[in-house]
């Protein structure tokens, strides 16, 4: 290039020739240098010579205090999540742990370059020398960002300004949860994020994507010992308040209780309590030890089975599924109990066989026959005083009443027909069809309504 001299001096003293070349020699070596970048990069050391030079002119009077587009424009910045792992969902707290690579990207034009490369990929380090937004989880009780073995952060600048900067977090949140319907229940966990820094007229959040892809889990990590992840929902709120207006983003993640723990360690458990209460109503009304047993042993039992079944939630003061149900078998298990009372109370125990009575009557009944028949009367005299001691003889006369239902008497009436000691109360009767029929009702009732019940899931997100 030296050496074709362009000036005046020339014009007069070569000829058209030489203008020409003067022409053609820059086009040349301007291709010749377009083609070698276009079939491989530089050499190695002229590469990291390069990108040293391009950060520190990118740095050169980068003021990071500042936000992009100041008094120009507002700064919009795009998120977008990937959830690497959700859970333990925690009832008694109210709250959640999700695992996430957080990502937001915005454009600073203070960050443009040209250079071989359209993407510059760099650590951390120089994440805390720029502008980057102040994000905070609005109900994150508690967030952790990874730092082994160094700083979990990625950080991505393109030639036109657009920064791409990733964060891998651990956020303890807090989850709502209304358990009216315990253990049938479905809940919506928010995950609220934004800034207080800067108003909307400064700074303003939106999904990088539409939103069904802005938040993304992986499909190992929705799997939950307690709960189904069924999916989740993202939306944008905005706050108002006395400094100004600020945008709050917001993924909601659905949950539905799995209901078969519950089933195995209290629903089961209290069935087959209240079956075993209704087996008293086939015992014998006068087997008062063995109906007393199950009465109290099956209240005792609903008692712990009720107490077992709190400890698993937060002490709140309405009532939920499970204490309806454990109520209600509470309820027929009590009153297993009470109608035994009833009946024992009514039970008449005047006419029962006391050893001694049987004996005089059947003298009276002989002194009858004496009178008629004098010599009857002689044998029957003889054979009375040896009725007491008989021990063959007196089960017969408890159980048939005076004599053998089978032998005429001898004054030629029937024998009276006598209370046997085995009676059945008619309470007893009633119970055995009335009890099992309404705790089969209610529970058809019962499972009826709680598991055809749909989940209330848009009156929980906002609309986007």
């Amino acid at each position: 290039m030296r050496g074709c001299r362009c000036g005046s001096r020339m014009w007069s003293r070569e000829s058209a020739s030489s203008l020409l070349i003067c022409l053609l020699v820059p086009t040349a070596l301007w291709e010749s240098r377009s083609v070698k970048a276009d079939q491989g990069p530089y050499d190695p050391k002229e590469n990291i010579t390069l990108f040293t030079r391009i950060l520190d002119r990118l740095l050169d009077g980068y003021d990071n205090r500042l936000r992009p587009g100041l008094g120009d424009r507002v700064t919009e910045v795009k998120t977008n999540i990937f959830v690497t792992s959700f859970g333990p969902v925690s009832d008694t707290d109210m709250e959640y742990t999700i695992d996430v690579f957080f990502r937001q990207s915005w454009r600073d034009e203070r960050l443009t370059f040209h250079g071989p490369m359209n993407i510059l990929p760099l650590n951390n380090l120089m994440a805390s020398k720029i502008w980057t937004p102040d994000t905070f989880f609005h109900n994150g009780k508690k967030s952790v960002a990874h730092n082994m073995t160094m700083p979990n952060k990625l950080l991505r600048i393109k030639d036109d300004g657009t920064l791409l900067y990733t964060m891998r977090l651990t956020v303890h949140a807090e989850c709502p949860m209304h358990l009216e319907d315990f253990p049938m229940d479905f809940h919506s966990c928010p995950l609220k994020f934004g800034s207080y820094a800067y108003t909307i007229s400064e700074v303003t959040y939106a999904w990088t994507r539409n939103a069904s892809d802005s938040v993304v889990v992986e499909e190992e990590s929705s799997r939950l010992n307690q709960y189904d992840l069924l999916g989740q929902t993202v939306g944008q709120e905005t706050i108002k308040s006395s400094t100004g207006e600020y945008t709050v983003m917001t993924a909601h993640f659905h949950l539905k209780r799995k209901i078969g723990y519950f089933v195995i360690q209290t629903y089961l458990p209290c069935i087959m309590t209240v079956i075993l209460s209704q087996v008293s109503f086939w015992l014998n009304r006068e087997s008062v030890p063995a109906r007393t047993v199950f009465g109290v042993t099956t209240v005792l039992t609903m008692t712990t089975l009720s107490i077992s079944a709190r400890n698993s939630l937060p002490k709140v003061a309405y009532a939920t599924a499970m204490d309806w149900f454990i109520a209600v078998c509470y309820a027929f298990v009590f009153s297993a109990l009470i109608e035994f009372a009833t009946v024992n109370y009514f039970t008449k125990r005047g006419w029962a066989w006391d050893g001694k009575s049987v004996v005089s009557e059947k003298k009276k009944e002989r002194a009858s026959v004496m009178k008629k028949n004098n010599a009857y009367a002689v044998a029957v005299a003889n054979y009375a005083p040896n009725v007491s001691k008989d021990s063959t003889a007196l089960p017969t006369i408890a159980k048939g009443g005076a004599l053998d239902p089978g032998k005429p008497r001898a004054d030629g009436k029937a024998p009276e027909a006598k209370k046997t000691f085995n009676s059945v109360s008619k309470i007893d009767r009633l119970s055995r069809i009335m009890f099992p029929v309404l705790f089969g009702t209610f529970n058809l009732v019962y499972w009826a309504t709680y598991l055809n019940r749909e989940p209330v899931i848009k009156d929980m997100v906002p609309s986007n």
